[in-house]
Parts: structure tokens; sequence; C-alpha cells
């Protein structure tokens, strides 16, 4: 079983393995029809494209972030539909140096389903390493079997995350870029600035090499534990939950367990003006 990354080598190995199954996450988050044009023109040897804004979030309320958690009966649904068994390894890939497969891979576990896997580097580290691609959809077989066993305590809400600003028994990390962390270049959220307390690492930090893969488990560790918090005291957050997920893989990468995932982020915190906003470094 993979829990984390597998090579574009080795999940080349398994294109045919009936127990194996391959999703395209890729997505942009200015252009929500993009993912989907990408997989049309090429893709991932029976890969099926999942979509970002219908399959891995749920309906948004206006105060419940950009990118809430999807029902997670509905997601299970949809891993019978790609025939998923309790069993089965699931592979979930984007772009590469990118969030979406990581999102993809959190839901699954969420939903109790620990047999799931990123593609190290993404599409960029299989098309550059000449790997096979074609333009063939795969049929949804809908025969899995998978059933949803929720981890709630795997998330946090709002709630939780104004009382940890008095209580102080978990910490914020932000995954978003610098600048948008100190309020600075918002483009995306209609407020600037982030939740007070929080420590800043841009997911981005978990990549390196000319494919975007991540780092060696080691360097990662030192890189989280220089942060000087408790794994299990780390709480995951980013502008709507999806590339936290990638900081929150990249601390299982290098073996620091027990991190969580603040699935509204910025985007629902800052829906609420009543809440503190800090802004700068």
């Amino acid at each position: 079983m993979h829990g984390t990354i597998v090579s574009a080598d080795e999940l080349a190995a398994h294109l045919d393995d009936p127990n194996w199954v391959i999703v395209d996450c890729r997505h942009l988050l200015q252009d929500h029809g993009a993912g989907r044009r990408l997989y049309d023109a090429v893709h991932i040897p029976g890969a099926h494209f999942v979509s970002m804004e219908d399959d891995l979030s749920g309906p948004k309320t206006g105060k419940n972030g950009r990118h809430p958690m999807p029902d997670p009966q509905r997601f299970a649904q949809l891993l019978r539909d790609l025939g998923v068994h309790p069993d089965t390894q699931i592979v979930a890939y984007d772009a590469g140096n990118d969030g979406f497969a990581a999102r993809f891979w959190f839901l699954a576990r969420y939903v109790g389903h620990d047999a799931v896997a990123v593609l190290d580097g993404g599409f960029a580290a299989w098309a550059g390493t000449g790997k096979r691609v074609t333009t063939e959809e795969p049929k949804r077989s809908g025969s899995g079997t998978l059933q949803a066993k929720p981890r709630p305590h795997t998330t946090v809400d709002a709630n939780d995350v104004a009382a940890a600003l008095e209580k102080k028994h978990f910490t914020l990390v932000d995954a978003r870029g610098a600048d948008r962390f100190a309020g600075q270049n918002e483009t995306i959220d209609p407020v600037a600035g982030h939740i007070p307390g929080a420590l800043n690492r841009p997911f981005r930090s978990n990549f390196s090499g000319p494919f975007g893969t991540y780092k060696a488990p080691q360097q990662l560790r030192a890189e989280f534990e220089a942060l000087g918090v408790d794994p299990q005291q780390v709480v995951h957050q980013c502008g709507s939950g999806v590339t936290a997920a990638a900081n929150l893989l990249a601390m299982e990468i290098a073996g620091l367990h027990g991190a969580r995932l603040y699935p509204g982020s910025w985007s629902e915190w800052c829906a609420d003006p009543s809440r503190p906003v800090t802004r700068g470094a």
C-alpha cells in the first residue's frame, strides 16, 4: 500500500493493474474549465478526470469558503463510481508542483481510505520522462464497494480556530505565498491578511527539481521542525483548504504525523467581518 507518493516509474509499472485507479486532478483557480481541457488534450492512460469544483468541493454558502469539503458519503460514491474497493490503490496527479492531487489524497483519507498516493511531480514528471499518454477516456465502472468511514478528528472548523486564538492549543500553518500571507497582492479573496498567530509555510517550499517533485523526507522533516511546533499541534490552512493539503502530505512524507486541516481556511475566516485579521509578515 502506498500512502504518500509514488514515482512515475512505479505508476507506469502498474498501468494495467486492475487494483490501481488513477485520477487526474489538474485545475487552475483562475480558470475552472482548464483542468478538463488539459485532460481532454492528453492524460495518463486509464486516468479518470475529477473536477476540483464539482467533485472535490461541496456547496458554497458564501460563508464557508471557496472550496468547502464535499459530503463524505458523496465523495465515497465518487470513489465507488471509479471502481474503488477497500484494497484498491489510488494514485492522484495534478500538473506537478501543485496542491490539487494532495486535496484528493486528503479527502480519500478523510473518508477512511489509506491506500491513496500522489504521483510525485505530477503530469510534468510523467510527460517529462517520456511516459505513454492518451486522449482516450475510460468508462467509470461503478463497481466499487468502498464505504465511507469519516475521520472528523482530522479537521478543525472556524469555531475551533477562534478558540485556539486564546487557548493556543494548536498552531495554524498557512500555505499561501508570503505576499498574500502578509496581506499584499491579494487577488483571490476579498480581504487581505492572515489569521492572527498563524505561521507561514508556502506550499511550494515542499518541491524541488525540474518537475516539482517533493523534497527528500529528511529535508522536509528539518524544514518543518524549524517551525518549532509539535506536529500533533499543527493545523494546516491556506486560501481555501486546497494547497494546505500539500503541506499536510509533506509532513506525512517526512514522518511527522498527527497534523490536521482547517478546510474553510482564509476564505471562510475572512467572510465574517467580526473575526480578527493580521497583516504583515
